[in-house]
């Protein structure tokens, strides 16, 4: 249960929910509409499909065409005022009532007002219209039911004074001073709300969808001209999207989904790390870095798709496997890129052409970059990648199109763009190399270079410790090849593994010229002054600001063995005491990876095989085996990774390298010079 909640998973699990949580961040609250498009114009982005089913309706001239002819011939809806008319009538009779007028004239007014109202009263426009009409009649509400009522007796407000005045046979004077006028107001109304309701059922029946646009079901293509149709149909799209995010309820559901899908994937590939790439999975400095990766170029990807879908392919996705191959492997390299691809895709809403593009672009990457030594490589790479974005696409356009005449020729730019910004990776490879501590192939064939100013120190002052690395570089590179282990670390490593010596040349073997400096002082002494060459090591290492990995093949190189020579001495001195081997012990630790074990034994065998005396081939192989089979029964390989195929087939490196460099040479004849 400890060994789960350690330091070391628990901060890989906040790795994991801190990616998860800066993603969900970025992503936009719903999918929104986010596309741009003009009636006329060519469509700028991949395909378009639709999500979920829409109604073709029709297009927006032939909607208004409709409309105004319903607007024309709409037929309005009137209610008859009842209540109005008897209240208007009511407020004449009491103030006829005030008034010093003869009943008669008083009743033959009122009888004229009431007649008005029994045959209504309609506003002047309607007045005219019916006028013009061959037929005036009007639909009038009643009792819930509408019905054509003739219209010929109705009068407007002004015709209804007329008709009174003509009618009632009153003194002018009496009639004006009843102020009819102010008692007459239209009772034959327009029902708005009702010829509303009419009209818009009437919009429903004339604009109703002419078809359905299935999900799934295609709607435009990149280069597809905008049709009346497809723009008609694209604004549905918008509008029915609008109405989707305006419910609270469901608008965030598309990006927890989103969130779900990179909680997937990054389970995906935190498993393959775990079980396939141990070290990898178990180092936080590359665990951090691979989260930060994925990172950013989902960020990126989400902020070029807010701004223009296709700007996406402007983005250098082949950058991820270029990183990934220089820091850890292609294996892992292609696995990341496939992750990060479908995480883009899946949170981004893009095609199944940006899947395709990038999948075969890192496989092009990876392919023409095993190994990143010089700048030159990455621009082939660059010229690679270009190529193949250029031809899938053209393969893809094919497949859809059937011809090359619909692809968007602007594409091409883009993946110019696209190519040129891996030159970039160079720099960023530098930057991330400050950054995490990790070591790239260029850093290392810098640093093997002899003239480097500690090797060339180490030449000058250690000339026979130097040639001792040279060839314990070039047995270790062989071994290196031979197994699959990287072949530059293990070089580097090995150039630099005994700089330490710098401090007592003299006190070892291969630096001395016929003085032993070790005979007149104790053993114990000596192997103090020999073991001390690593922490020198470390220390001349950490003021040169040697990489981390380096420093590791300095202390590593004889883990936690013995200076045999001598403890043995002392032993034999003792007369059967017992020896304390601690003094006589390096401080470690034993080798952790392939390249430092490869390193302890390629040094070991290397300096005991200038102690032999012949050099054949039984000798060699003897000298080999005895070494490593002794480094193995001493446990100094106990936490290296090596498998015993890997030690079997390193030894055999090494016996057949040894035969080489200490072959057999017949001697040259001397040339008789007789004289006559």
């Amino acid at each position: 249960m400890k060994k789960i909640i350690s330091k070391g998973n628990l901060l890989r699990t906040l790795l994991f929910i801190g990616t998860v949580a800066i993603i969900y961040l970025f992503l936009p609250s719903s999918d929104t509409f986010k596309y741009s498009y003009s009636l006329g114009k060519p469509w700028s982005y991949s395909l378009l499909t639709a999500p979920f089913d829409i109604p073709i309706e029709l297009d927006s001239v032939s909607m208004a065409s409709k409309r105004d002819s319903i607007d024309r011939t709409i037929v309005k809806i009137y209610r008859n005022d009842k209540v109005l008319a008897r209240q208007r009538l009511s407020d004449f009779s009491q103030h006829l009532d005030t008034l010093p007028i003869l009943p008669a004239s008083k009743n033959r007014m009122y009888a004229a007002l009431r007649r008005v109202y029994d045959d209504g009263i309609v506003d002047a426009d309607t007045y005219t219209e019916l006028s013009a009409s061959a037929q005036p009649t009007i639909k009038l509400m009643e009792e819930n039911e509408a019905s054509a009522v003739p219209a010929e007796a109705m009068r407007s407000p002004r015709e209804a004074y007329r008709f009174v005045d003509s009618v009632a046979e009153a003194d002018p004077r009496h009639l004006h001073l009843s102020e009819i006028s102010n008692f007459i107001e239209p009772n034959i109304i327009v029902d708005n709300d009702l010829t509303m309701k009419l009209r818009e059922a009437a919009y429903q029946k004339a604009l109703a969808p002419i078809g359905l646009l299935q999900m799934g079901e295609r709607i435009v293509d990149r280069g597809d001209i905008i049709t009346l149709q497809t723009y008609t149909i694209l604004n549905t799209y918008q509008n029915m999207m609008a109405m989707r995010d305006d419910n609270s309820h469901r608008r965030h559901y598309p990006s927890i989904g989103k969130a779900i899908v990179v909680v997937i994937l990054l389970t995906s590939l935190y498993l393959f790390l775990f079980l396939f790439r141990w070290r990898f999975f178990n180092d936080l400095r590359k665990m951090t870095f691979l989260m930060i990766l994925i990172t950013v170029f989902t960020i990126m990807a989400l902020l070029m798709i807010k701004h223009t879908h296709i700007g996406v392919y402007i983005l250098p996705f082949a950058m991820i496997p270029i990183l990934m191959t220089t820091f850890f492997d292609s294996r892992t390299a292609m696995y990341v890129h496939i992750h990060e691809v479908l995480i883009c895709t899946m949170v981004g809403s893009m095609s199944m052409e940006f899947v395709f593009l990038q999948f075969t672009v890192g496989i092009a990457a990876i392919t023409t970059l095993k190994e990143l030594s010089r700048r030159a490589q990455l621009m082939r790479t660059a010229g690679y990648v270009f190529v193949t974005y250029c031809i899938t696409y053209a393969a893809f356009g094919l497949v859809k199109a059937g011809f090359l005449v619909g692809i968007d020729y602007r594409m091409i730019i883009y993946f110019a763009i696209n190519s040129a910004l891996l030159s970039l990776s160079y720099i960023l490879i530098f930057a991330i190399e400050k950054m995490f501590g990790f070591i790239s192939t260029v850093t290392l064939v810098e640093l093997s270079d002899v003239n480097n100013p500690l090797l060339r120190e180490l030449a000058e002052q250690c000339p026979g410790t130097f040639q001792h690395s040279l060839q314990v570089a070039n047995l270790a590179t062989e071994a290196a090849r031979k197994i699959n282990a990287n072949v530059q670390l293990v070089r580097t490593g090995a150039l630099y593994h005994d700089i330490g010596k710098m401090s007592n040349p003299a006190f070892f073997t291969e630096n001395q010229r016929g003085v032993n400096p070790h005979g007149p002082i104790p053993p114990e002494r000596s192997a103090e002054i020999v073991i001390a060459h690593v922490r020198d090591g470390l220390k001349m290492a950490e003021r040169a600001k040697l990489p981390k990995v380096l420093r590791a093949f300095i202390a590593e190189h004889h883990g936690c063995g013995k200076a045999k020579y001598f403890y043995n001495t002392a032993c034999n001195a003792a007369d059967g005491a017992t020896i304390d081997p601690r003094p006589f012990t390096y401080p470690g630790p034993n080798p952790q990876s392939k390249e430092t074990t490869i390193l302890m034994m390629a040094d070991a065998v290397e300096a005991s095989s200038r102690s032999l005396k012949e050099h054949t081939d039984q000798s060699i192989t003897a000298l080999v085996n005895k070494i490593i089979n002794g480094q193995i029964a001493d446990g100094l390989f106990i936490d290296s990774p090596l498998s015993f195929r890997d030690v079997e087939e390193i030894k055999g490196v090494f016996i057949d390298r040894l035969k080489t460099i200490f072959h057999t040479r017949i001697s040259y004849p001397e040339l008789n010079n007789k004289k006559e």
